[in-house]
């Protein structure tokens, strides 16, 4: 089982802890998380381009000229696709881009996005993380105790907002509950900070 160790929030190192083999101690396999990026990365567009068709574009109510006799090819409106102005014809209108991986492939993914970290030694695991009220310079603190100076997801056993409020005005830092991990939050930042909780959490969920 891989061991990593266990700070308090001060950044003292207080002792280890062994995480479960079959979460974080997997050989991370790059193309089920290529996919799994893949697809989070679509679930993200917004798909709200639109262009109008002639029914959509101004103008265009009366037939240019009569059918016959004038030796024109015939016309029904000025808005029509060939004239300049006209609708636009199948052009891209709002639609969503989301598709859905097998969930055992997803389950894989995220395992192989804990592991790599593990890996990397790009994982700090925390005895706990709270705070008495919102307060960004105590949340700095913790990070300056830990050494920490990079992108970091920092991933509790559930929803904080004391924390989740001290975290935000810090560039690169994201905090998650346990329970809204994702592969894209894992592989997006260069370190991965989890109390011991929310290591608990994941674990009976994934193992």
């Amino acid at each position: 089982m891989p061991k990593v160790a266990l700070f308090n929030q001060t950044g003292s190192k207080v002792g280890d802890i062994e995480l479960n083999d079959s979460v974080f101690g997997i050989e991370p396999n790059k193309h089920v998380l290529f996919e799994a990026v893949l697809m989070q990365r679509a679930s993200l567009r917004q798909g709200n381009h639109k262009v109008k068709n002639r029914s959509e574009v101004r103008g265009g109510g009366r037939k240019p000229w009569r059918q016959k006799g004038t030796g024109r090819a015939r016309q029904g409106s000025i808005r029509s696709p060939q004239w300049r102005g006209g609708g636009a014809v199948f052009g891209p209108v709002p639609r969503s881009y989301s598709y859905k991986l097998p969930k055992k492939v997803r389950r894989l993914a995220i395992k192989s996005a804990l592991s790599s970290k593990v890996v990397e030694e790009n994982i700090l695991v925390l005895e706990a993380l709270s705070f008495d009220a919102p307060k960004t310079k105590e949340f700095a603190n913790v990070l300056k105790g830990l050494s920490i100076n990079a992108k970091t997801l920092v991933v509790t056993d559930g929803l904080d907002e004391n924390v989740a409020l001290s975290a935000r005005n810090i560039p690169g830092v994201t905090v998650v509950p346990a329970d809204g991990i994702s592969v894209l939050d894992v592989l997006g930042h260069d370190k991965l900070v989890m109390t011991k909780t929310a290591v608990e959490k994941v674990e009976e969920v994934l193992a």
